[in-house]
């Protein structure tokens, strides 16, 4: 390459001493054509674009993880997933690439999208001695029969270990408070000396202020007396009083829920979520460089011992019915059939049940509460509607898993463009039905105008596949 000084001696023979290009190419022994471009090109600079190259650029990854980031985008920053996650499913999936390489594109991908900003706040670090415990509520997103649910998890964390319990809740009232509070308490196989908890209404019905303490409401005092802990509450708007339990929920959101799982009922997400939380406690403490169970095993030393009589979490309340035989439970109005024959009804309320009871112990009515019923449908139309942009990332997409199995066999065709037609046929589909109605009518809407060819299935054959005991199909 020629230096400044040697393109200026070019133009210099070429424009001051009118010399030709050959002689400017004998006389400075370069080539021709270099000579030719030097004297009489103009020398204007240009921005160099630089083409990234790799794996994730180049192959598919790339739109993998694009496809992810723009799903998340839309969504609140707690329930996104994390780096890792993501390194995680790929690697999965057979990414050969590392952790790295994941973080460096969704740096480069951000920057060209959108920016976040978050500010720093310092806060005095508190000790904490064995037995101690925090207690906040998170709310996290499930995959409850095919709709999204907004769920409440009780988490628990003890400072000294670090170690931290959860519990899945539908809602955040006080019977289930106490009833997620009695089973961390199982969970840990002991009674922590002392709670400390945010100004929760459901605990507490005065406010802690610089001269009065905080009045706990009478409820939660008798379960407190029942399990013999002692209650400390913040001060208001001081989360830095318990940080650890801040941190914890945050933990287990981005590491449990940054997928929004799939939840088939409460118990048996509870007894999965319970098994995590205790593999996770193999590791490293951030601080002390000890596993945190070995910590949580010193620690659960000094835990006060369960009661020898479980406490009986319930709410009793007086209920009224309207003219129309309804009563409102939990800001809904239920139907109650012949209500108004009853002057009195009694209604006892349990973290996910109620029953009304007459003044003669009869049973008038039970069932969930209102909110064991509440959802969000998924909207498919706009999730198919970005499956279209990038098709290749489809099944990889964090919507994927919550399809129907027939819609999910349907859609995974090898064919690219039979692919887009099943994907249309759907889009068509979802304008007058919903999609656990699409899958009850599969063999009417989808399976019957299906075209013959190789790829075909006899789905007939397949549900009776799907419906085969457990062991049989193993």
């Amino acid at each position: 390459m020629l230096t400044i000084t040697d393109i200026n001696t070019i133009r210099n023979l070429r424009n001051n001493h009118d010399k030709s290009i050959q002689h400017i190419s004998n006389e400075l022994n370069i080539n021709w054509r270099t000579a030719k471009k030097y004297a009489d090109n103009d020398l204007i600079p240009k921005l160099k674009t630089r083409k990234k190259t790799g794996m994730l650029y180049t192959e598919k990854w790339g739109g993998i993880v694009a496809l992810w980031l723009s799903e998340d985008a839309k969504l609140p920053k707690k329930k996104r997933r994390t780096a890792e996650t993501m390194t995680a499913d790929l690697k999965a999936a057979g990414f050969p690439g590392s952790y790295r390489t994941v973080c460096i594109f969704i740096q480069d991908w951000k920057a060209t999208h959108y920016l976040e900003t978050q500010e720093d706040h310092g806060f005095e670090r508190l000790e904490h001695p064995p037995a101690e415990a925090q207690l906040n509520f998170g709310t996290m997103e499930v995959c409850h029969d095919g709709a999204f649910k907004d769920v409440k998890v009780l988490v628990m964390t003890f400072p000294f270990s670090n170690a931290g319990f959860a519990f899945t809740l539908p809602a955040e009232n006080q019977e289930c408070l106490l009833e997620g509070m009695k089973e961390l308490f199982r969970q840990a196989g002991g009674v922590p000396r002392k709670i400390r908890i945010d100004n929760m209404s459901t605990a507490v019905t005065q406010t802690k202020s610089r001269t009065e303490p905080a009045i706990l409401t009478d409820g939660f005092l008798r379960f407190a007396t029942h399990y013999g802990f002692e209650t400390q509450v913040c001060n208001p708007r001081s989360g830095n009083e318990k940080g650890s339990v801040e941190n914890k929920v945050g933990y287990v959101r981005y590491n449990f829920f940054s997928s929004t799982p799939i939840m088939k009922d409460f118990v048996s997400f509870n007894e999965a979520l319970a098994k995590e939380l205790a593999q996770d406690r193999e590791r490293i403490h951030y601080e002390k460089q000890v596993r945190i169970d070995e910590l949580w095993l010193t620690e659960k030393v000094d835990l006060l011992a369960l009661p020898d009589v479980d406490y009986p979490v319930f709410k009793e309340m007086e209920v009224k019915a309207n003219k129309y035989n309804e009563i409102k439970l939990d800001n809904e109005r239920i139907h109650i059939p012949r209500a108004r024959n009853y002057s009195i009804i009694y209604g006892v309320l349990r973290f996910d049940s109620y029953q009304l009871i007459s003044t003669d112990g009869e049973i008038i009515s039970e069932g969930l509460r209102p909110y064991m019923m509440k959802k969000r449908a998924i909207n498919w139309q706009a999730i198919f509607l970005d499956w279209r942009i990038k098709p290749r990332a489809m099944h990889y997409s964090r919507y994927w898993k919550y399809l129907p199995e027939r819609i999910k066999l349907f859609l995974s065709h090898p064919d690219w463009k039979e692919q887009d037609q099943r994907l249309n046929r759907l889009l068509s589909l979802l304008v007058t039905h919903d999609m656990s109605g699409i899958d009850a009518h599969f063999y009417d809407l989808l399976a019957a105008s299906s075209e013959k060819d190789a790829y075909d299935i006899d789905w007939y054959q397949y549900d009776a596949f799907l419906s085969l005991p457990e062991e049989v199909v193993n």
